[in-house]
């Protein structure tokens, strides 16, 4: 079987590699300005660009991640009144954390501390919530490995990778809280509203991204 990271340059794989692991990539990340164009990059535009959106970031971490010796996975988050959310995943010590690219405070980074893939998703419920200041998370989905699309050179093609946003759209998820809990939520408050806030890029118009 071939490398699936041959199709990337030796200067590529060094970059990627020098990040060393998850934390390593949440810094790039961080550090990369967040866009709001609707692009679905792969990672190798991505890191010549060094800027992305939520969905681009996701996928960029998953290809770095990879190249530290990682499995490239995601989890998609489903969201009402409000737009779903991506994150790249990762084990260690049998817990599971996160890198993630978000215009959102609090929706990026997790250590590796949680035991399941549910707890993972709950720790972003509170600080997840739309422009009406309304909590919207409300389904994670089962983990997806993108060396499936392989094939389709996910991580280096210059074409967009909207075979995995179509992917997501069609996997299974699983319901975070039931209807009566949905019903009860409050409204995120000021304070809490400013600090995830904070940093925020915007279009002329402003849009709610994750």
């Amino acid at each position: 079987m071939s490398d699936p990271l041959a199709n990337f340059s030796p200067a590529e794989l060094r970059k990627l590699r020098a990040m060393k692991g998850p934390y390593g990539v949440q810094k790039f990340l961080d550090a990369a300005p967040y866009h709001l164009a609707d692009t679905a990059w792969s990672p190798r535009r991505v890191l010549a660009e060094e800027t992305a959106h939520c969905l681009e970031g996701a996928i960029f971490a998953a290809a770095a991640l990879r190249a530290n010796g990682y499995p490239p996975l995601l989890l998609d988050f489903e969201a009402e009144h409000d737009t779903d959310h991506v994150i790249a995943i990762f084990r260690q010590h049998g817990c599971w954390g996160a890198v993630a690219k978000s215009n959102y405070t609090s929706c990026r980074w997790r250590e590796p501390v949680y035991r399941t893939l549910r707890e993972l998703a709950l720790s972003y419920f509170n600080g997840y919530f739309n422009l009406r200041r309304e909590r919207s998370l409300r389904r994670f989905s089962v983990p997806v490995n993108l060396k499936r699309f392989d094939r389709q050179h996910w991580m280096t093609t210059d074409q967009p990778v909207w075979f995995i946003v179509y992917h997501l759209f069609d996997i299974k998820h699983y319901p975070l809280i039931t209807p009566a809990m949905a019903k009860s939520l409050h409204r995120v408050d000021e304070r809490l509203f400013q600090a995830e806030c904070l940093g925020k890029a915007y279009k002329k118009s402003p849009q709610i991204t994750k």
